[in-house]
């Protein structure tokens, strides 16, 4: 059974990139989301096995949504993206739970050894 991939990230075309490399590789992207809090609502509904989410976006940061996330549930597995320079909130993801990080622009071996490696 293919893996449940909720795919966040305020760009369409980032999405839809990611989309592209996981459906590509036997992965189901359950759901979409363009923000923070629209990531957290729709992890709520359709439960993934893990959530890509990006650093930057509007009304709810990748951050604040990654605590949302987790307090959901403590087990969830998170993949933060980032582009470069943002190290910092790196290092401030991994320690509030984030399983790993993937920086943009997204190479496809990258993005898919994060969810290897988080999904065990």
């Amino acid at each position: 059974m293919s893996k449940k991939v909720l795919v966040v990230d305020d760009a369409a075309f980032m999405r839809m990139m990611v989309k592209d490399i996981l459906t590509n590789n036997g992965y189901e992207v359950v759901g979409e989301a363009a923000n923070g809090k629209e990531a957290v609502e729709s992890f709520k509904q359709t439960n993934p096995d893990i959530v890509t989410l990006d650093i930057t976006m509007p009304e709810m940061d990748g951050i604040e949504a990654l605590k949302e996330i987790k307090k959901l549930n403590g087990d969830a597995k998170v993949i933060m993206c980032s582009a470069m320079g943002q190290q910092a909130m790196v290092m401030e993801a991994i320690k509030e739970g984030a399983s790993d990080f993937v920086v943009k622009p997204f190479q496809a071996d990258r993005v898919l050894e994060a969810l290897n490696k988080a999904l065990g």
